[in-house]
C-alpha cells in the first residue's frame, strides 16, 4: 500500500518544512488555494476571450453587436470611492509595518506576510494578492498555537529548551556563514576570478562540417568517387546519407572536438577548409565521408553568463579556508576518521 503521508510531504515546498510541522499542516491548503486561483484566472481569461470571439463572429456575419446602455452610478456612490464601499487597499500599496491581523495584543504586519510568502517560494510571491488572506489567517493560527503553548508552560520543558538551543545554534551558523561568503563575493573578486576562468578555459577551435553516413565501407568509397568526379556534397548527402542530417545536406553546423566521438573529430579536425575525407571514417554509427567548410575560434562566455558559477566557487573556497583555520585554532579530534587525516588538527 502506498504511503500517502510520505507522498504529500514530498510534494511540499521547502518553505513548509522550515515553518515546522504545524505550519506545514496549516499551510498545505494554500497550495490548493494557489492552484485554484490560477485556474479561476485562466478560466476568466478564456471566458472573456470566447465572449470577444463570439461578438466578433456576429459582427463579421453582418449582425451588429448590440451595446447595452451603461448604467450611471448614483452620484452619492460615485463620490464615495473605495473607502465607502469597504474595499481594502491593494496588497502592493501596503507598508512593511502595516498591521494586517491581531491575536490579542500581538500584531501581525505586512512584512511578516511577505516573509512567509518568500519562504514558501516564488509562486506565492507572484500570486501574493490571491493567497494573501490565507497567509494572514495561517499566521494568526500559528500565533494562537504559540500563545497556547506558552500559556501551558511548555517553554520550560527540557525538550523545548533543547530544540530552542539547537535552533539558536543553527541561526548563528547560518548568519556567520552568510557574512563570510558575502565578504568574498565582491565585484572585484568576481572580476578577478573571471580573468582566471578565461585563462584556464581558452577558446576552442570550431569547425563547420557536413557528413554523409553510410552503412558500409563500399558505399562510402562510392560516395568519395562521386565527389572526386565533381558531384555536389550536399546533394549526395540528401540522396545517400542514412543519418538524420541527410535531409539538410549533411549539415552539422559548428562544433568543437569534444562534441563528437573521437574517431570522427580526429578525422574532421585534420581536414583543411574546403576539403573532404579521402578515405571513409568508421565510427560506431557507421561509415562517414566528411566535408569541412569553415573553421573559427570559439567565443568565451561573457561574465554575466558564468557569474553565478564564479560566485559559488568563491564562496566554497572561502568556507573551506575558514574551516581549515578554525580546525587549526581549535585543535579538533575526529576519533572515527579512518584515514587519520583529521584525527588531530
Amino acid at each position: 500500500m502506498r504511503n500517502d503521508s510520505k507522498t504529500a510531504a514530498a510534494a511540499l515546498p521547502a518553505g513548509f518544512l522550515r515553518w515546522g510541522l504545524l505550519a506545514s499542516a496549516l499551510l498545505l491548503a494554500s497550495a490548493l488555494l494557489l492552484a485554484g486561483a490560477a485556474f479561476n484566472t485562466a478560466l476568466a481569461q478564456d471566458s472573456g476571450s470566447e465572449g470577444a470571439e463570439s461578438a466578433g463572429e456576429n459582427t463579421e456575419a453582418g449582425e451588429p453587436a448590440s451595446e447595452a446602455p451603461a448604467e450611471e452610478a448614483p452620484a452619492e456612490e460615485a463620490a464615495s470611492g473605495d473607502d465607502a464601499s469597504g474595499a481594502l487597499p491593494p496588497v502592493e500599496t501596503l507598508n512593511a509595518d502595516t498591521v494586517v491581523g491581531r491575536v490579542g495584543e500581538k500584531e501581525i504586519t505586512h512584512a511578516e506576510v511577505l516573509q512567509a510568502a518568500q519562504e514558501l517560494g516564488p509562486q506565492y510571491v507572484q500570486n501574493l494578492s490571491q493567497v494573501y488572506p490565507f497567509l494572514v489567517q495561517r499566521l494568526i493560527d500559528l500565533e494562537l498555537v504559540t500563545q497556547a503553548a506558552l500559556a501551558a508552560g511548555l517553554d520550560d520543558e527540557p525538550v523545548v529548551q533543547e530544540r530552542l538551543e539547537n535552533a539558536r545554534k543553527a541561526v548563528l551558523r547560518d548568519y556567520y556563514l552568510e557574512q563570510k561568503i558575502e565578504e568574498v563575493a565582491t565585484d572585484e573578486a568576481v572580476a578577478a576570478r573571471y580573468e582566471t576562468f578565461l585563462e584556464e578555459n581558452p577558446p576552442k577551435q570550431e569547425i563547420k562540417a557536413r557528413h554523409i553516413l553510410l552503412e558500409n565501407e563500399e558505399d562510402a568509397k562510392a560516395v568519395i568517387e562521386a565527389l572526386d568526379g565533381g558531384a555536389d556534397f550536399a546533394e549526395l548527402a540528401k540522396e545517400r546519407s542514412t543519418g538524420p542530417s541527410g535531409a539538410n545536406g549533411g549539415d552539422l553546423g559548428f562544433f568543437t572536438a569534444d562534441m563528437m566521438v573521437a574517431d570522427f573529430s580526429d578525422a574532421a579536425f585534420a581536414l583543411e577548409p574546403g576539403s573532404y575525407s579521402a578515405e571513409p571514417v568508421q565510427t560506431q554509427f557507421g561509415w562517414h565521408v566528411i566535408l569541412v567548410e569553415e573553421t573559427r575560434e570559439g567565443a568565451q562566455p561573457p561574465l554575466d553568463e558564468v557569474r553565478e558559477q564564479l560566485v559559488a566557487e568563491l564562496q566554497t573556497q572561502a568556507v573551506q579556508e575558514m574551516l581549515t583555520e578554525l580546525r587549526a585554532a581549535a585543535g579538533v579530534e575526529n576519533l572515527r576518521d579512518p584515514d587519520g587525516a583529521m584525527t588531530q588538527n
